[in-house]
């Protein structure tokens, strides 16, 4: 199998241009654990705004720029004009696997069953808009607490958001095993082939090409394009 270089993930993503309490168009803020995301702005205007334990910034973001956020940095997509982002994501499989935990109110991040009814996939834009405004619930409160100086409400947000995932992971790692990891072990393969003068991986060579799985869906920061890339 040829993943895509490293065995990210691809996307395409047009912010929601919904309003939300603050007044702010945009999507719905989360963080992922594992992963560490990139925005690639292909169009429009917008902002990113984010929260880590050093506080909080809004970065902004029009075609060519290219932001991206480790694991832990609560972000929150803002609409402005147009803003259209191709994401590439670490760990090709992982987000969608749960690597990915809304900022919903403690009550909700307390209780696994409870979380997961609230992030399931929306069926359409009503309940997207509800999942989106939920995140910015608990969103907000963070986000204050860090203007004022305090992280201990991230603080408490991560270990909600590594309580809800810690079950899961024996799970993720075989696809990152048969992902990232054989993606970057592949090169190591290839430069010892080198270094012994053998072409045989050479004959390997050629164009892959996919188009997308999925178009206009429902992702966490606006509508998505999606493409599953077998690895």
């Amino acid at each position: 199998m040829f993943p895509l270089p490293g065995g990210i993930g691809l996307s395409h993503l047009c912010a929601y241009e919904w309003e939300a309490a603050d007044g702010v168009c945009g999507g719905s803020p989360h963080l992922h654990l594992a992963c560490t995301e990139a925005y690639v702005v292909t169009g429009g205007r917008g902002a990113v705004q984010t929260l880590d334990v050093g506080g909080y910034r809004e970065t902004e973001l029009e075609a060519g720029v290219v932001a991206w956020f480790a694991p832990g940095t609560v972000h929150r997509m803002v609409q402005r004009d147009g803003l259209r982002i191709t994401v590439l994501m670490q760990n090709s499989g992982l987000p969608e696997a749960g690597d990915a935990v809304f900022t919903f109110p403690p009550p909700v991040l307390a209780d696994p069953d409870v979380y997961a009814e609230a992030a399931a996939m929306p069926a359409d834009d009503d309940a997207a808009r509800r999942r989106r405004d939920l995140a910015i619930e608990g969103y907000l409160p963070i986000r204050d607490a860090l203007v004022a100086g305090d992280p201990g409400p991230l603080r408490d947000f991560h270990r909600a958001a590594v309580a809800l995932v810690a079950p899961k992971v024996e799970a993720w790692l075989p696809r990152w095993r048969s992902g990232a990891l054989a993606a970057a072990e592949l090169t190591g393969e290839h430069l010892r082939a080198l270094a012994n003068g053998d072409v045989s991986h050479l004959e390997q060579s050629g164009v892959r090409v996919a188009g997308p799985s999925e178009e206009d869906g429902y992702g966490m920061c606006g509508r998505r394009t999606e493409y599953r890339i077998d690895m």
